[in-house]
């Protein structure tokens, strides 16, 4: 990258990036800075596919002043993953983070905390900490469910309301409960019905902040200071004063993942208050920013397929009269652990092909260093700085390996066997990689073991004690808002009306 200076002798404010032997292909965009973002932007998936055809397997990309280097061959991420040498995948997460939040750094070589972040996340979030977070879910779903929504749910009359607006308000208001705990004790409490209400208000009113702010959150990503936004901005404000920590100590039952983080902002942190609680508010977000639309488009597609509708029921039925559980309205509520969750492959495909579908997520590595990718057949000079990336939609929509790749099957992720399936092909050749939501390598997603129990969770309840149909059977999918790609999960550009009552049990 080099200055260049015009007769005058003043220097210019234009960069080009002069080529070096053995670097992939470069697209540089027509605008200064820019580059190709606008492109890139309007539809990834195309802009990509484009470049794809014209340049190969790998090609570089000037992007709001970073170059980036797409990936696209399926058979050489592994060789990507191998190094970890040279290609940093914190460091663009921990900038990413301090800047959409709020924090300070929490990149450990920043000196302001010795926090081992992905660490505490996988303490937390797998293993014995996950069996923990299960049972709490569970409960808290079937509360917001059938005790917090008991108003609209009279005798026997249809509720309509918008899909997505459902799942949002049952999923943030369950998954906030189970996180960050009750303000209420439910134990021989007089006004409990009452602390309940209030309780709720509380958390409805995080979820507005929430939308507020989750509706900018691309803008924050790619660098625009949150003050040019004053509503999102006052809405991670409001947010943050509710994850104080003298406010969270107010709280019953805080998971072992709130409660772990908030020990260690307080040991080996020299954030002050506001801090600590703009990490939790990075909790919150990355708790439901990409559940909430999974959790949409998984129950969209259930509702618009009769076929995987009766496959679905017909596995939670059998489950749950294995564990010897009874659905009844009378206050005793199901209870599924962990292993039994994990024995429902039927939903676990519908999950998967729903994400499938629905997912744009991007993989980021930042060269330490110069060095040399090698790949399978080739190999590139990557220079310091500069992104490697993955956009694993390309995957999950090639015809190659996933047959008639745009429709819904909610099989797809199933065996002759009824069992999971992991035999995937391109060209003949096995693909270790072929589902990729979570990202991959040591930067998988660390929570998307209890994302997806949560949602097989919401489905269960959903089945067992609703009837439920959409408004208009006959409605069309709605698009996928691409203002969010490369953030995981996409929200749908419209919501759609569904209706619900409970059965007569």
């Amino acid at each position: 990258k080099e200055i260049l200076h015009n007769p005058t002798g003043l220097l210019c404010p234009l960069f080009v990036f002069c080529r070096r032997q053995g670097e992939p292909p470069l697209e540089n965009g027509f605008l200064p800075y820019l580059g190709c973002a606008l492109k890139f932007g309007a539809n990834p998936l195309a802009f990509l596919k484009e470049k794809q055809k014209k340049h190969g397997h790998i090609f570089t990309c000037h992007v709001a002043g970073k170059y980036i280097h797409f990936l696209t061959d399926p058979f050489s991420y592994h060789a990507l993953m191998r190094q970890g040498k040279h290609l940093d995948w914190k460091k663009f997460h921990f900038a990413t983070s301090a800047k959409a939040f709020g924090h300070g750094s929490i990149d450990p070589a920043e000196g302001n905390t010795t926090e081992n972040f992905h660490q505490t996340f996988i303490r937390t979030l797998q293993g014995n900490a996950l069996d923990a977070l299960i049972e709490a879910m569970m409960e808290n779903l079937q509360y917001v469910m059938l005790q917090s929504r008991a108003p609209k749910l009279q005798s026997n009359t249809w509720v309509t309301e918008g899909l997505y607006t459902f799942c949002c308000q049952v999923m943030f208001e369950s998954g906030f409960l189970t996180l960050f705990g009750k303000e209420f004790n439910s134990n021989n409490d007089k006004n409990l019905s009452s602390k309940q209400e209030t309780e709720r208000a509380h958390i409805l009113n995080a979820l507005e902040n929430f939308k507020e702010f989750d509706k900018i959150f691309p803008a924050l990503v790619a660098g625009l200071p949150i003050h040019l936004f004053k509503s999102a901005h006052s809405a991670r404000e409001k947010l943050g004063e509710a994850l104080l920590h003298k406010n969270l100590l107010k709280r019953d039952n805080l998971s072992e993942l709130v409660t772990l983080r908030m020990f260690l902002n307080d040991t080996l942190s020299t954030f002050d208050d506001m801090e600590k609680a703009k990490t939790h508010v990075a909790v919150l977000w990355a708790s439901q920013a990409n559940t909430i639309p999974a959790t949409f488009w998984t129950l969209f597609y259930l509702l618009k397929s009769p076929e995987a509708t009766k496959a679905a029921t017909k596995e939670v039925q059998s489950v749950l009269e294995s564990a010897e559980e009874s659905i009844s309205l009378d206050g005793k509520h199901i209870s599924l652990n962990r292993k039994q969750l994990d024995n429902m492959p039927i939903l676990d495909s519908i999950i998967k092909e729903a994400m499938r579908l629905s997912s744009a997520s991007m993989t980021f590595r930042v060269a330490k260093e110069d060095f040399t990718l090698h790949l399978e057949n080739d190999f590139y000079n990557i220079r310091k700085d500069d992104v490697v990336a993955l956009y694993p939609q390309l995957l999950h929509f090639d015809p190659e390996i996933y047959a008639d790749p745009l429709t819904f099957k909610y099989d797809r992720f199933l065996n002759e066997k009824g069992e999971e399936k992991t035999d995937f092909y391109r060209n003949g050749r096995k693909l270790k990689h072929y589902y990729m939501p979570f990202g991959t390598g040591i930067a998988k997603c660390p929570g998307r073991l209890f994302a997806v129990h949560e949602i097989k969770q919401f489905l269960a309840l959903i089945f067992s004690y609703f009837e439920i149909e959409l408004v208009d059977s006959n409605v069309k999918c709605p698009s996928l808002d691409q203002s969010r790609a490369g953030l995981g999960i996409l929200q749908p550009s419209n919501d759609i009306d569904f209706r619900y009552r409970l059965k007569c049990l």
